[in-house]
């Protein structure tokens, strides 16, 4: 493993290092949440990434406490980053978890800097923050209470229901700065949820935090992520999930149909041939051109969930105003799946 000089980037000039080998201490719990998983303990020297300017990101600084992710989304386009490490982009990703035990304290004392201009901080767009993980090193209070204390805006992007043990933190917080919440479901198919997200807590689950977090007055977008081609795409599907997320009471819902970037294209390709061979022709296909789904595939996904959403009312409401979605007089009939032509 690669510790040395190590940064946001392979190409992380020595004077940008975020730890050194000195700073690291492996260790494993015998417990059956965290068996068969390392976890590698790190002293920051800073917790405050910038984003590249040629991201597509809408935001400019993140902060990441942990590497690796035991919630092993098979999709998961931050699996590259463990290769920084000389470690695998696979089980490695999922199962060798580094820690930034420091984390708290190196971000207040970041927030507190004069050079700090108090810009919108984002959580959750790398790995998980609230990560199985989170249950043991419990981070995230401390790290909360510094953006609080500070009154820096952040939002946070999350699969976990972790989430809730901070809840009052997350309402002072969002008493004396602008504080955003989302929640990642990008479908509600059990079956494929236990096949692609296995380490995730269930879409339900995840939805009781959207409808918790809007009766305590907590906003909660939820992001559509990933709308998974062939699998998690066709019209019944996608008017479950958007029917869900509006009885949970969703202040927005935003589509993001899946893209496989390096590290984890091989990794789903891998799943999918094991699982859905019969599909693999049709992806490789479909992601001949890169890392994203053709332009006109996102579209027609956005534009159904678009329409999905101003049927089922998804759009601002008053706080802790879960939709009531009345129930159809006759069960709905399934809509026929639209055939796919990639060639």
């Amino acid at each position: 493993m690669r510790w040395d000089h190590l940064g946001d980037s392979p190409a992380a000039p020595a004077d940008t290092a975020l730890f050194g080998t000195e700073a690291v201490t492996t260790r494993t719990f015998d417990t059956p949440e965290f068996r068969g998983i390392t976890f590698h303990e790190v002293r920051a020297r800073s917790v405050l990434n910038r984003v590249p300017g040629a991201s597509r990101m809408p935001f400019e600084w993140t902060v990441n406490p942990y590497r690796g992710c035991t919630h092993a989304c098979v999709y998961c386009f931050a699996r590259k980053s463990h290769s920084y490490l000389d470690l695998d982009t696979g089980i490695g990703f999922d199962s060798q978890i580094v820690v930034k035990v420091n984390a708290p304290e190196v971000l207040a004392r970041q927030l507190a800097s004069a050079r700090w201009q108090g810009a919108h901080i984002a959580m959750g767009t790398n790995v998980d923050c609230y990560q199985r993980a989170e249950g043991r090193y419990g981070l995230m209070p401390g790290i909360l209470t510094a953006l609080r204390d500070h009154a820096n805006p952040f939002s946070i992007l999350t699969k976990g229901t972790l989430i809730l043990r901070d809840l009052e933190l997350l309402t002072q917080a969002a008493r004396v700065t602008e504080v955003g919440i989302s929640v990642s479901v990008g479908f509600t198919d059990r079956e494929l949820w236990r096949t692609v997200e296995p380490g995730t807590p269930s879409p339900q689950r995840r939805l009781d935090v959207v409808r918790t977090l809007g009766a305590h007055g907590i906003d909660c977008a939820v992001l559509m992520a990933p709308v998974v081609p062939f699998l998690g795409d066709r019209p019944e599907q996608l008017r479950a999930t958007v029917r869900a997320i509006a009885e949970a009471g969703a202040s927005s819902v935003t589509p993001l149909v899946l893209h496989l970037r390096p590290g984890a294209r091989e990794w789903f390709m891998r799943w999918l041939r094991e699982h859905h061979p019969g599909l693999v022709s049709r992806y490789e296909r479909m992601y001949a051109a890169g890392a994203y789904a053709p332009t006109w595939y996102q579209r027609r996904i956005t534009r159904q969930v678009h329409e999905l959403a101003a049927e089922f009312g998804i759009g601002p409401t008053r706080h802790g105003g879960a939709r009531r979605i009345p129930v159809p007089e006759e069960p709905e009939r399934a809509a026929i799946p639209e055939q796919l032509t990639l060639l």
